[in-house]
């Protein structure tokens, strides 16, 4: 090839990627990927039976959650979509051995990016999650297996790094809080048991970029 046809083809692949890395936050496009995560976790429980509430330390765990979603981007720069979270922690109660426990979460999400160049971008994600939580939680001086309904929602910035192929490897810093609810009964009396948990997550993700219902560099 000669050197001037060899040039030609270099400045048209450099152009080619600018342009995909371009369209990947533009408005009409999909976003499909996943993200891995680790997190320590630390819950305050709030019992009230007959009337009286009394507040203590609840477990700490070490979770492993992984995420996949789908999103649009209604904007350029801006998606919304839905995602699914699902956890798996190993949990220390007070003065009890540990044990496992898993978290699904169903819900919406929303990032909006901050381009630095065509290949990079720093972004700021929001997450809600729904769902069923599976706990063995301590009441009175049993454990008990709880099934209950729980609320999440989460917060954090991200760095991602596009390659010219419509791939995007991301790392996310994400602050998460969650509560939940449940009734249970304890030598027949009613109680009533509210945990509120604070853990921060650090993950790491991959992303594919769609335009319209194709891939842009088709």
């Amino acid at each position: 090839m000669r050197p001037n046809k060899m040039l030609a083809a270099i400045v048209a692949g450099l152009l080619w990627s600018q342009l995909v890395s371009g369209q990947m936050l533009d408005k009409g496009n999909f976003l499909v990927g996943t993200n891995v995560g680790f997190s320590r976790a630390q819950t305050e429980n709030s019992v009230t039976s007959s009337g009286d509430e009394e507040k203590g330390e609840g477990p700490s765990s070490m979770q492993f959650n992984i995420a996949p979603n789908i999103g649009y981007f209604l904007a350029d720069n801006f998606t919304l979509g839905i995602g699914l979270d699902y956890t798996l922690a190993s949990v220390k109660q007070p003065n009890e051995d540990r044990t496992d426990d898993s978290d699904l979460l169903f819900g919406p999400f929303a990032r909006y990016y901050f381009p630095i160049n065509n290949d990079m971008a720093v972004f700021f994600v929001t997450t809600f999650g729904f769902g069923n939580s599976t706990d063995e939680t301590l009441i009175g001086e049993n454990t008990k297996r709880i099934n209950t309904n729980i609320f999440a929602v989460g917060a954090g910035p991200g760095f991602t790094i596009f390659s010219s192929d419509g791939i995007g490897i991301e790392a996310i810093f994400k602050y998460n809080y969650a509560r939940s609810t449940f009734d249970t009964e304890d030598a027949g009396v009613k109680v009533t048991t509210k945990s509120i948990t604070n853990q921060f997550d650090i993950g790491l993700g991959i992303q594919l970029y769609f335009g319209g219902m194709k891939r842009i560099w088709s």
